[in-house]
């Protein structure tokens, strides 16, 4: 006969032996410490600013500015408020980060496919340009370019000319201006059109592929349709005219002028970042397996098109996540405008800090600004990084 026994009871673990109920006590017991601290130095904080006489406050962003800025994308005066300044600062920042990211994009493509070219001279020039760059500080660049290039070139009278429609001089680099005619709205049919004509050739190859038939650069074949519609348009239509600079008595008027302060930040800001990004895609390019590149050669394809087709979309992952790092770097790397005398967002700041008396809340404006700016940027590059990270599944 079996006798059924109950277990003993097991005895209940006590609070300072229960390890979720330490490592709850660990994180309140953290909380608190962070809060203290915080509290003791925002005290020390509010102290400081009382002791010198010093507020702390944005109130000042509605008072008239009393200061000029020399480039505004927007109509700025004196008279407007700092509000209005800060606001004129920061578009300079964005303009600059913007066209600089493009170009230096573009560039660091070429310098990094041209460091593993087969040519030799090709090869060693990529090189000694990457090199040099990357191990001399950026500030001393902007000083190199802006007063040993830019203000040593001549005069207005003695202009230099390419193909008559681009002049360099003291004054800056002058370039042929897009103005936009009246066909401007009816070109965007065009462009409506050439997406349908996209779309259309994507849903088709959607089709076809679903039902395991074969693609046959259906989409290829959309994207070109795109492309001459959009030509086709803009042909016929002209939707944009590009007005020529012409030079006057003291100066270039029409056109689009960039001053000698811009266009060597430009050139510095894109110069430096290139010869990092050209590292990048160089590693990029290496990391992708050497038998992607011989299956490509073995289906007929030429270089250019291994690189085109097989190489570089791989290497895409690989790159994109330096990648923005160096787009964070160059946005921020803009500041350096201060050397030069370019009113980006950091020297405006610094001019406000100086007028008002309110040199913290102005700090915190433009480190906020900075951030924010540095937030968007990696949003938008983690989606694409996702994108193409689905596409290569």
């Amino acid at each position: 006969m079996t006798l059924n026994v109950d277990p003993p009871p097991v005895a209940a673990v006590p609070p300072w032996r229960d390890v979720r109920v330490l490592r709850i006590a660990a994180q309140v017991v953290a909380v608190i410490a962070v809060g203290l601290l915080v509290a003791f130095l925002a005290r020390n904080f509010a102290t400081a600013l009382s002791e010198r006489g010093l507020g702390f406050g944005f109130g000042f962003l509605g008072r008239s500015a009393g200061f000029d800025i020399s480039e505004s994308p927007i109509p700025y005066s004196p008279a407007d408020t700092y509000g209005t300044a800060f606001l004129v600062g920061l578009l300079n920042t964005l303009f600059v980060s913007f066209i600089g990211i493009i170009l230096a994009t573009v560039l660091g493509i070429v310098v990094g496919v041209a460091r593993l070219s087969p040519n030799w001279l090709v090869r060693r020039i990529a090189s000694s340009y990457v090199e040099v760059i990357r191990n001399t500080p950026l500030l001393v660049q902007l000083f190199i370019i802006y007063f040993a290039v830019f203000l040593q070139l001549p005069a207005v009278a003695q202009s230099i000319s390419f193909a008559g429609s681009v002049f360099l001089n003291q004054r800056g680099v002058f370039v042929p201006g897009p103005q936009l005619t009246a066909g401007f709205t009816p070109w965007l049919a065009f462009v409506a059109l050439g997406i349908g004509v996209l779309v259309a050739a994507r849903a088709v190859a959607r089709h076809r592929e679903d039902t395991e038939r074969p693609i046959r650069g259906l989409t290829a074949l959309g994207w070109l349709g795109l492309l001459t519609v959009v030509t086709i348009g803009w042909v016929l239509i002209g939707p944009v005219a590009f007005e020529l600079p012409v030079r006057a008595r003291f100066n270039f008027v029409g056109g689009l002028g960039l001053s000698p302060e811009f266009a060597a930040l430009l050139t510095g800001l894109v110069l430096y970042t290139a010869a990092f990004i050209g590292e990048v895609v160089r590693g990029g390019i290496q990391a992708v397996r050497r038998g992607q590149v011989e299956a490509a050669r073995a289906l007929g394809l030429s270089e250019g098109e291994t690189l085109r087709l097989v190489v570089f979309p791989q290497a895409l992952r690989i790159i994109v996540p330096p990648l923005t790092s160096q787009y964070l770097n160059l946005a921020k790397n803009s500041s350096l405008a201060i050397a030069i005398g370019y009113p980006d967002l950091f020297k405006v700041g610094q001019t406000m800090a100086n007028q008002t008396g309110q040199p913290l809340p102005v700090i915190l404006m433009v480190m906020s600004t900075y951030l924010a700016i540095s937030l968007v940027t990696s949003l938008l590059m983690n989606i694409y990084n996702r994108r193409i990270q689905v596409l290569e599944r």
